[in-house]
């Protein structure tokens, strides 16, 4: 059985103040969960705060982006090894507002996935549709598109040491869910994908799913076969509601 995985993604949000209590609440409550797996990741100025606050706790930490070069001229750009200095264990690669608001191809992420990868870190690979594509009924095409970029260059190998993340971009921030339904089958077809080129790896594979997460409707949404899990937004930021989504993933 696939162990679940319930990472938050804090996005452009925290200070230092806040950030401690939050993380401190995260760790304390968190710390006797079984049968699931959790991680924040926090804004870059925050990795260190959260290395300190979270270290041998349960609660792993990530990052929300990399750099797809190892190192040189890229003012502003942050690589693989400088996360590996923070004790990042994830790094979020590909999320939706990454490719829409800052350009990122599918090239470009299958890049920053091999970065990840070269460094040891778990990438979380993010696919998704939006709305007009999936009203296009061109989701599973989109999604197929953004896999084949990776699978290109980092084969099934890679793909066995990352988690992915279907993410319907149409319900992130936007207070819509997919319906359990309509995730289940999205993640089906993940797998399936997958399962054509290596049936062991994709049947073991985390697929998680990210859209508006919340501890009212967490449940549900993980008790379907092929979701293990959530990447949790805004939710994140609530101490008892990422703490009820964790819950909602050991059961």
């Amino acid at each position: 059985m696939r162990q679940k995985l319930v990472a938050g993604n804090w996005k452009m949000h925290g200070n230092l103040i806040e950030n401690q209590v939050l993380l401190g609440n995260l760790r304390d409550s968190l710390a006797g969960m079984q049968n699931m797996a959790s991680a924040i990741c926090v804004p870059f100025p925050y990795l260190a705060q959260a290395q300190s606050v979270l270290a041998g706790s349960v609660v792993a930490w990530g990052a929300q982006n990399l750099s797809e070069h190892a190192k040189g001229a890229y003012t502003g750009e942050v690589s693989a090894s400088m996360l590996q200095d923070f004790g990042c264990r994830y790094v979020i690669v590909g999320h939706s507002e990454r490719r829409a608001l800052f350009g990122e191809t599918d090239e470009v992420v299958a890049a920053k996935f091999m970065a990840a990868i070269a460094a040891g870190l778990i990438p979380i690979l993010c696919v998704g549709e939006t709305l007009s594509e999936r009203e296009a009924d061109a989701a599973e095409a989109v999604i197929a598109r953004q896999l084949d970029a990776v699978l290109k260059i980092a084969g099934m190998a890679g793909i066995a040491r990352s988690v992915l993340a279907y993410e319907p971009v149409w319900a992130i921030g936007t207070g819509k869910t997919a319906s359990p339904e309509q995730a289940q089958a999205v993640h089906a077809f993940i797998r399936q994908k997958l399962a054509a080129q290596d049936a062991d790896i994709a049947n073991r594979l985390v697929i998680q799913y990210g859209g508006s997460v919340k501890a009212a409707n967490a449940a549900e949404l993980f008790s379907q076969p092929d979701i293990d899990g959530g990447l949790i937004g805004g939710a994140s930021l609530v101490a008892d509601e990422f703490i009820a989504i964790c819950k909602a993933a050991q059961s």
